[in-house]
């Protein structure tokens, strides 16, 4: 009898063994970034962000290399300071770094995430955020930057700011 059970015993170790682990269960679904998929990211964010303003009867916007540093780099910087905020680990505010660029235009704001979702879930996110929404959408922007940093745990600091 006590052969059995210690049979049956060791079946139910190694099916429980064959499940899913904890931490696949309830640790963050992570949106892994390819170097290859960098510019459909940037482009697809891009098209996302002019579907919504032409529905809202608004000018679209145009990738800018300037912004697009200035998102690079606060996104990097945000991860090196592991948090998620406007102002650079130099005390920085948005406005300094992207005329540090040489941006000729007019800054006009930026928005940030600290998340592992996609660049979709987090436009989506943004556009929802009643703080945020305002800079995707402001009538006056014609240039958009958009980057992001992504650690390799997987977690991604993304950084759009907008100018006209």
């Amino acid at each position: 009898m006590t052969r059995p059970l210690a049979l049956l015993a060791l079946v139910g170790f190694a099916l429980a063994a064959c499940g899913p682990s904890p931490s696949s269960v309830d640790g963050p679904r992570v949106y892994k970034i390819s170097d290859r998929d960098a510019a459909d990211i940037q482009y697809r964010t891009l098209d996302s962000i002019n579907s919504l303003r032409t529905a809202a009867g608004l000018t679209t916007v145009q990738l800018n290399p300037q912004l697009n540093a200035a998102a690079a780099t606060h996104s990097r910087d945000m991860s090196l300071q592991n948090r998620p905020w406007d102002f650079g680990s130099d005390g920085s505010s948005p406005m300094t770094r992207v005329a540090r660029t040489g941006y000729p235009g007019t800054f006009l704001g930026e928005v940030i995430a600290e998340t592992y979702e996609s660049e979709i879930e987090t436009l989506g996110a943004w556009m929802d955020d009643p703080r945020s929404r305002p800079v995707i959408m402001d009538p006056e922007a014609r240039d958009l930057g958009f980057s992001w940093y992504q650690e390799n745990n997987g977690k991604i600091w993304w950084t759009l700011v907008t100018g006209g």
